[in-house]
């Protein structure tokens, strides 16, 4: 039984979903990661999102590029969270058209959506979601936080010298 699963629309979208996965792993949540395209493999979609939750996954992350119907159409079939990561393609108009499509979604289809190429910020959220269930991811995420704000100390601190 995995937590998260991330989705991504090609396989040119995985240096941006790998970060997802790379804080997942730091911080000790379990994912699978899979190509699911909206447009080109319908059927593993509908199948990916109808029973996501079935298998135990709690949380979708799901990214894709240009038109970026994947996290709106998994929301729309999935009872789960999803975090919709939109990525700058090669046929993008500088992301934006990723980022309203994932970003203005209709009323009672939410899709939670994070910066353009924004993956390791998904992986952040998903952390969140099912820390909120779970003391040691969330205690995990607690330390992270704190690093954060350690290192801008000291990158202050360094300035003053």
């Amino acid at each position: 039984m995995t937590d998260v699963a991330i989705v991504m629309g090609s396989k040119s979208d995985l240096p941006v979903m790998q970060a997802a996965a790379d804080i997942l792993d730091q911080f000790g949540v379990t994912y699978e990661i899979d190509i699911v395209s909206a447009h080109r493999t319908p059927e593993k979609l509908f199948d990916f999102s109808t029973n996501a939750h079935k298998r135990g996954v709690k949380v979708i992350i799901a990214g894709a590029g240009g038109a970026a119907h994947l996290p709106g159409m998994i929301a729309a079939m999935s009872p789960l969270p999803v975090i919709g990561v939109p990525v700058k393609s090669s046929n993008s108009i500088d992301g934006w058209d990723s980022v309203l499509s994932i970003l203005q979604m209709p009323g009672g289809v939410p899709v939670a959506t994070v910066a353009l190429n924004g993956g390791k910020n998904a992986g952040i959220l998903a952390a969140q979601i099912i820390g909120s269930a779970n003391e040691n991811i969330q205690r995990k995420v607690i330390e992270y936080k704190v690093s954060l704000r350690e290192e801008v100390e000291k990158a202050s601190q360094a300035l003053k010298k």
